[in-house]
């Protein structure tokens, strides 16, 4: 379907990768990964004839349809459903050509193009589009608005619709969900799996490639990487292949060291001179194994808020309104030190009102908001990226937060968020999306908030930033209210879940592959006509019944974590054995004891280790075979 062979791409002077060579089958479903810049889009630019290879080559099989999702849209008067049907060329062909033929009276070329309209199911099409409209998070009456009406967000979904309208053999989606919600998201990932065409989608949603590609296609350091499996498995066969290189590394500096010790001692001693010459012709031979670049670009963290009060935060009876439309009504909660909550909710019911009602963005329009005399706000919201000032350099913005700061302090901060060099120094109006979120948070994290209030704070941030946004709140020692599309964040930084649903914002009883069924259900409910109404409860029962298996399951879970987590512990401590068991030193005769001492250790750790992946083993056996009675 796609061939690539040997094939080099550069953009301008740049060399993305080379002598990348694959295939890529129909059907098969490929997640693109690798940092910013490294030419993910580019590839996307190639197979669609926008850039040319520069060695090798590229090329496809003849006739295939492509889709792909425009990366704007003008501001037309036509209805959003007909720009959306519109993605369908066959059909928006077939309906030119019905109009002259209906005047002319053509009937050979009505009945032909009646019999293709028929076969590409054509009649369908309109209700079709409703529904992808429908899935994207466009409510019921909306498909009639113009274009104009919306805004870019809005836009781009209609973009994305207008590309799954299309019946197509490959499918390009350039990060899809930066614009969804995470109802939207769960409907697309639904909508992917059953795509019977090939994908190549480039995301920086862990938990949505899991679900969606069947392949990785990663690209570092100028070559293409084909792995099998998910992103999930991708981690663990690159972590494993990083781990090995690493370890080589520091055999290979270890051998390194030893020999140009040699020839510093005996470089002038005419007796080893020749010996000497050998190991400076031997490094010069050795082919150097890079350091496995296992660490982020990326290094930074929250220092302790200092005082954290006791509520934080306090809303009571609080209401929220929108020209004259209440969105909320009647909140009541406290936000306490140490709390993590992530709020969950259909598109529009106020998850993002709550945060600024929360914020004091948005005063309330009934009750109160009390706040402890020590409250410091860490607030990021989407609209924060364009209140940046576009003239001044992230340091200038830093250095606006204290000015105390030295430079050279302010350039160590920055750099934790990869800001080096001229990034550091120059105007911020050229940095991309990403790019000022990661700015915008640099500036939340200096402040040193005892509570965070992040709105989507991930949109435009890659895997690694994401990684390290992760790592740096699950340390965070105030409070936390998230809301986010990125279920990896969720499911590793917030400890409750709360459902903003209906006016009202209540705790969640269920994890996110709960709320998953929960929104499907309720988009059941909403989208099944009133003729099918008794159905409905059949669909219900079935969501409520995996619900049931899924918690059912859930100790044999828990077990498997804790057996995982022991052997993590089993195999750090055997490391740290057999790490001293490595050094020559303790092979000295005043140190048998220990030797033998450390031998036993290490014995009796393997002996462990074996009987708990054992266990392991037949735990994930066990639920493998629950999971597939209950599929």
């Amino acid at each position: 379907m796609l061939y690539f062979d040997r094939l080099s791409l550069r953009r301008g002077s740049k060399l993305l990768f080379e002598n990348a060579s694959c295939t890529i089958h129909a059907g098969d479903k490929l997640g693109v990964t690798g940092a910013n810049g490294c030419g993910k889009s580019s590839l996307f630019g190639l197979i669609l004839g926008q850039l040319e290879e520069d060695a090798g080559s590229f090329r496809m099989n003849s006739g295939m349809v492509i889709a792909h999702v425009a990366q704007e849209t003008p501001g037309l008067p036509v209805p959003a459903i007909e720009f959306v049907m519109q993605g369908d060329t066959e059909l928006t062909e077939i309906e030119t050509q019905l109009a002259p033929a209906e005047l002319s009276g053509d009937g050979h070329a009505l009945a032909r193009l009646h019999d293709r309209m028929a076969a590409i199911d054509g009649y369908a099409a309109r209700s079709r589009a409703a529904r992808l409209m429908h899935g994207l998070g466009f409510a019921v009456g909306e498909e009639e608005n113009s274009v104009a009406s919306f805004s870019g967000g809005w836009r781009m979904r209609l973009n994305l619709a207008r590309a799954l309208m299309c019946r197509s053999d490959l499918l390009l989606l350039d990060e899809p969900t930066n614009h969804l919600d995470l109802e939207a998201v769960i409907w697309l990932e639904k909508w992917l799996r059953a795509y019977a065409g090939a994908m190549l989608l480039i995301s920086h949603d862990r938990d949505f490639l899991d679900r969606c590609v069947t392949h990785i296609a990663h690209i570092e350091q100028q070559a293409f990487h084909l792995y099998s499996g998910n992103y999930s498995a991708f981690e663990r066969i690159r972590a494993e292949k990083l781990a090995q290189q690493q370890a080589a590394h520091v055999r290979q500096q270890a051998e390194i060291e030893h020999m140009n010790s040699f020839i510093t001692r005996f470089r002038a001693k005419a007796t080893k001179a020749r010996q000497a010459q050998s190991r400076i012709k031997a490094l010069e031979r050795m082919q150097l194994i890079a350091p496995a670049h296992i660490d982020s670009p990326f290094s930074f963290g929250f220092t302790h808020p200092g005082v954290v009060p006791n509520p934080l935060l306090r809303l009571h009876k609080a209401s929220a309104s929108y020209a004259d439309k209440t969105i909320l009504s009647s909140i009541s909660f406290s936000l306490l030190p140490g709390e993590r909550i992530g709020l969950l909710g259909p598109n529009g019911a106020g998850k993002s009102t709550l945060i600024k009602l929360l914020a004091g963005e948005l005063a309330p329009a009934s009750g109160t908001r009390d706040t402890a005399r020590d409250l410091s706000i860490g607030y990021f919201a989407q609209h924060q990226l364009e209140q940046l000032h576009d003239e001044l350099s992230p340091l200038q913005h830093i250095m606006m937060l204290d000015d105390k700061l030295s430079e050279k302090a302010a350039r160590t901060f920055l750099g934790g968020f990869a800001f080096h060099g001229d990034m550091a120094t120059g105007p911020v109006a050229p940095l991309s999306g990403g790019e000022r979120a990661r700015l915008v948070l640099a500036l939340i994290v200096y402040q040193q908030p005892n509570l965070l209030l992040l709105d989507e704070p991930t949109n435009h941030l890659d895997l690694d930033m994401r990684h390290a946004l992760c790592m740096a709140l699950q340390d965070f020692e105030g409070a936390l209210v998230l809301v986010s599309h990125d279920r990896h964040l969720l499911r590793t930084v917030c400890d409750e879940l709360v459902l903003v649903s209906g006016g009202k914002a209540e705790p969640f009883n269920g994890d996110l592959d709960d709320y998953a069924d929960w929104l499907l259900a309720a988009r059941d409910a909403v989208d099944a006509p009133a003729a099918t109404t008794t159905a409905q409860p059949s669909r219900q029962e079935e969501r409520k019944q995996r619900a049931d298996q899924r918690k059912a399951l859930q100790p044999l879970r828990n077990r498997i974590k804790k057996l995982e987590s022991e052997m993590e512990t089993l195999h750090a401590q055997k490391s740290a054995v057999d790490e001293q068991l490595a050094d020559p030193a303790l092979y000295d005769s005043s140190q048998h004891e220990l030797q033998q001492s450390l031998g036993l250790q290490s014995a009796e750790l393997a002996s462990k280790l074996e009987d708990i992946e054992g266990q392991w083993l037949m735990a994930c056996e066990e639920l493998e075979a629950a999971e597939a009675l209950s599929a």
